[in-house]
């Protein structure tokens, strides 16, 4: 089997609703994703003879959606009040509502998601919180 690995980061902040510890409160994180495609065959005709693909087009699309989270509030849907969620917008906060809590380990399973639907063949995505705190989702057994 042939894989292949990119990564791209993004800044961003989030908190986790109802949990008992420093992470309920906002902070922030330049989280790093890396996704890892594979392929047991590489392409034998064309300009991507010899690839899996041209790592242009993964490269890309990690682009797009780390550039689609940096620099926002990353928030599970309702997990703030009202109110202080329309503050927030008023003030010209960029808000992103998710529909599952901003952990590390759901954001892997997230971006896995998001690429096989890109029409990838991921074998695993890797999410940092740091570098030293990564989160993993695989299928592949």
């Amino acid at each position: 089997m042939y894989t292949l690995i990119s990564e791209a980061s993004f800044d961003s902040a989030h908190f986790l609703a109802g949990y008992n510890g420093k992470c309920r409160n906002i902070h922030g994180h330049r989280w790093t994703l890396k996704i890892e495609i594979y392929s047991d065959n590489l392409q034998q005709s064309g300009s991507c003879r010899g690839m899996i693909l041209d790592f242009g087009d993964l490269k890309s699309e990690l682009k797009n959606i780390t550039d689609y989270y940096d620099h926002a509030l990353i928030i599970e849907k309702n997990s703030l009040r009202e109110t202080t969620f329309h503050a927030l917008k008023e003030e010209g906060f960029r808000i992103i509502e998710i529909d599952f809590r901003p952990t590390a380990e759901n954001f892997a399973k997230y971006f896995y998601d998001y690429f096989i639907e890109k029409g990838f063949f991921v074998k695993n995505s890797y999410v940092y919180e740091t570098p030293n705190n990564c989160a993993n989702y695989s299928e592949m057994r």
